[in-house]
C-alpha cells in the first residue's frame, strides 16, 4: 500500500519511481562542501563518507563516482563527453534505451556526430551476436551505450558477453556506458567485471530522493558543462549532501548482493503469482508473449502486459480510478505517442500501444498482487 494515502491505494509503478525508505533522521552540515571554514568542512566529511560508502556497494574506487541531480544527467554528461573526443569515432546506443540515452543520442546526431543504432532481439535485449555485427559494420565505433534491465520490459543485458565482444575487437577501444538505473537493486551489477567505462544511477530508483545520482568514470572525460571545481569538474555546481548521503544508506539498504538476494525470493513468488494470473486472462498478452515465470533474461520486478482492443492509457486510468498506480512505460517519455523500446523488439504497433508496465519492490505483497489481479479481471468484464 501507498503510506500516508488515506485512500486504499496499492502502488505497482516501482520502475517509475520507489516508494522512499523513511529517513534516516541524522543531522547533515549545512554548509557549502568547497567553503574553507568549520561548517563547509563538516560537509565536505559527509560528502565523502557518502561518496566511500557508495563506492564499497558497488565496488568502486571512491574517486570513480561523480554526483549528479539523478539518472538522467549522468547519461547526459556520458553521451555528451563524445562532443569533446578528440579521436572522434562512431556513437552507438543500443534500440531499447530510456529516453535520457535516446535522446541525448539523437541530439549527437542532429549535432553532425557519426551514430549507429545496436538491434535488440526479440526478447528486447542486446545479443552478443546482434553486437558483433553491428561492431563489424561500424568500424569507427568509440563509444557505447548499452542498458543492463530495461525499464519498460525487464529485459536483462548479459553484460559480460557484450564485454567479450567489445575488448575481443580488433582495433581502437570501445568506451561502454552502461546505464544501471533499473538494474541497481533488482540483480547485481558488475562494474569491474563488466569492463565498463562509465555508468550511470539514481537514488529515487532505490527508496532514496529525488534529485541526486551517480556517474561512474573509470577514468574523468573532458565535459560541456562549465562552471566551478566540484565533482573533478565533471558535474560543476554546489554538492548536494543530504541527498549523497540519503543515496549511500539506500543503496547500502537495497543493492548490497545480499539484499538483492534476500529480496528476489519474494519478488520472483510475487511474479509468479501475478503472471499465472494474467496468463488465465484471454484477453492478456505478455511482452514479450515468450516470458515465461522463471527466466533469468527478465527482472521479477518489472512486468510489460498487454489486453487486446484496450489502449494502455485507459488500463492505466481504469485501473487508477480502481486505486491501482500502473504505468504504460517511462515516466519520461509518458507524452509519447508510440512505445519505441517495444517497436524495437517487434512487436506489432497496435499491440504495443495496448501495453502496461506493472512493476513491483520490496514492500509489495501478496494481498496487493491479489488484490490487483482482481482489479484487472472486473475492468475486463466493461472494456
Amino acid at each position: 500500500m501507498v503510506p500516508g494515502n488515506s485512500a486504499a491505494r496499492c502502488y505497482f509503478d516501482w520502475a517509475a519511481t520507489a516508494i522512499p525508505d523513511s529517513p534516516s533522521g541524522r543531522a547533515v552540515p549545512f554548509g557549502n562542501p568547497s567553503s574553507p571554514y568549520r561548517e563547509g568542512r563538516e560537509a565536505r566529511e559527509v560528502l565523502e563518507e557518502a561518496r566511500r560508502r557508495c563506492a564499497v556497494v558497488l565496488g568502486v574506487k571512491p574517486e570513480t563516482l561523480y554526483f549528479t541531480s539523478g539518472g538522467t544527467e549522468a547519461n547526459a554528461i556520458a553521451l555528451h563527453s563524445n562532443l569533446l573526443r578528440r579521436s572522434g569515432g562512431r556513437i552507438l546506443a543500443s534500440a531499447a534505451e530510456h529516453p535520457s540515452v535516446g535522446k541525448n543520442f539523437e541530439v549527437l546526431r542532429r549535432m553532425g556526430k557519426e551514430t549507429g543504432l545496436i538491434p535488440v532481439e526479440s526478447l528486447g535485449m542486446v545479443s552478443p551476436g546482434g553486437l558483433k555485427k553491428i561492431l563489424e559494420k561500424y568500424g569507427d565505433s568509440r563509444f557505447a551505450a548499452v542498458m543492463a534491465v530495461n525499464n519498460e520490459t525487464g529485459a536483462v543485458t548479459d553484460m559480460a558477453a557484450l564485454r567479450d565482444v567489445f575488448r575481443n575487437r580488433a582495433g581502437a577501444p570501445v568506451h561502454i556506458h552502461c546505464d544501471l538505473v533499473q538494474a541497481v537493486g533488482k540483480i547485481v551489477p558488475d562494474i569491474p567485471g563488466w569492463d565498463l567505462d562509465s555508468a550511470s544511477l539514481s537514488a529515487h530508483k532505490i527508496g532514496g530522493p529525488r534529485g541526486v545520482g551517480i556517474l561512474y568514470l573509470r577514468r574523468p572525460v573532458e565535459t560541456v558543462y562549465a562552471g566551478g571545481a566540484q565533482e573533478g569538474r565533471v558535474r560543476p555546481g554546489t554538492e548536494n549532501t543530504a541527498g549523497a548521503l540519503a543515496l549511500a544508506e539506500a543503496l547500502e539498504n537495497h543493492a548490497l548482493p545480499e539484499k538483492v538476494r534476500e529480496a528476489r525470493g519474494p519478488a520472483l513468488r510475487r511474479f509468479k503469482k501475478l503472471i499465472g494470473g494474467l496468463g488465465s486472462m484471454n484477453r492478456c498478452v505478455l511482452i514479450p508473449p515468450a516470458r515465461g515465470e522463471e527466466d533469468d533474461n527478465f527482472s521479477p520486478y518489472i512486468l510489460q502486459a498487454a489486453f487486446r482492443g484496450i489502449p494502455g492509457e485507459v488500463m492505466v486510468r481504469a485501473l487508477d480510478d480502481s486505486g491501482f498506480a500502473v504505468s504504460t512505460g517511462s515516466a519520461c517519455s509518458s507524452a509519447s505517442a508510440g512505445r519505441p523500446v517495444l517497436e524495437a523488439m517487434g512487436i506489432e504497433k497496435e499491440l504495443s500501444l495496448e501495453g502496461i508496465r506493472i512493476s513491483q519492490g520490496w514492500s509489495t505483497t501478496d494481498e496487493e498482487t491479489d488484490l490487483l489481479l482482481a482489479a484487472i479481471e472486473e475492468i475486463l468484464k466493461f472494456l
